[in-house]
């Protein structure tokens, strides 16, 4: 099978904001637009899996939030902006990219970024995969007793900050045996220093407020759906997974045997083959 390497990281100017973007693949194939989870910038999106989606004639996006990596940066615990304007910085890459329609793809708390998108503005959408996502009902078990997330670093040490990152990393796993401590050290020092200011990254996301789609929730999500989760999620288990699915009407759920919150090399080989079936719906 062929390699679609990146075309390189960019800064596209998007809504009065500078967003980083990388691109893999052929850009007159579907699009599919990665979308990190909470203080999470597009390494998280490794770059391997980039290339054996495209691989499947897909054009990959991914791309730093506001707040990570190269992207427009805020103040620490200083975040001027919504969860809308998160959203509709996605729309921003794919105007400036000239992508009407693409599918996304939505990891943990910005699987609410999916929610907006698909109720607000399904007409730029193709299709939903949320990843280690939750409707956040108040009846859905809590992280499992064992999540031991730690504290929050000295922002001026990068040595304590990687530390952290790493150990986070290592808790969000939970007990799945695809975890890569080396391979996430190597992740978390080219994060750190490549971010405008890693301290905004640390803290500014989960500062932001949840204002929600303005045009209902996820029973309104009319667009193919796939709903992805690890069975070893220990911060959202899952029946959060579960609970997602059948509040989306007609979504699928693709169980990811031996994954935590995250989504590692080790089931690739489940999850690729999935997401192209599922890219496969658009009718457009």
């Amino acid at each position: 099978m062929t390699t679609h390497r990146s075309h390189g990281e960019r800064l596209l100017p998007v809504g009065g904001v500078e967003l980083c973007v990388e691109t893999f693949g052929d850009r007159a194939t579907s699009a599919i637009v990665l979308v990190a989870g909470a203080g999470a910038s597009m390494l998280w999106w490794d770059a391997g899996l980039c290339e054996r989606i495209a691989a499947h004639g897909r054009f990959v996006i991914r791309y730093d939030h506001r707040d990570t990596g190269r992207s427009t940066c805020y103040p620490p615990r200083r975040p001027a902006y919504s969860f809308t304007d998160l959203a509709l910085d996605v729309l921003g890459i794919q105007d400036a990219l000239g992508v009407e329609r693409a599918h996304l793809v939505c990891q943990s708390m910005f699987g609410g970024i999916g929610l907006i998108l698909g109720v607000d503005h399904p007409g730029r959408v193709a299709s939903l995969t949320f990843v280690s996502s939750s409707t956040g009902a108040s009846d859905l078990p809590p992280p499992s007793d064992d999540l031991a997330v730690p504290p929050e670093p000295d922002p001026s040490d990068a040595a304590a900050v990687v530390e952290s990152v790493v150990a986070g990393a290592r808790a969000y796993a939970g007990d799945s045996p695809y975890f890569d401590r080396a391979a996430t050290r190597s992740l978390a020092e080219r994060d750190v220093a490549r971010a405008r200011d890693y301290r905004s990254t640390l803290v500014n996301h989960y500062a932001v407020g949840f204002d929600g789609p303005a045009r209902g929730g996820f029973g309104d999500i009319a667009v193919p759906t796939l709903v992805v989760h690890g069975d070893r999620d220990p911060v959202l288990p899952l029946p959060h997974g579960r609970a997602l699915r059948d509040a989306i009407p007609g979504a699928e759920l693709l169980v990811l045997e031996g994954a935590g919150h995250d989504l590692p090399a080790g089931v690739w080989d489940a999850f690729v083959p999935a997401l192209v079936r599922h890219t496969g719906k658009d009718r457009s």
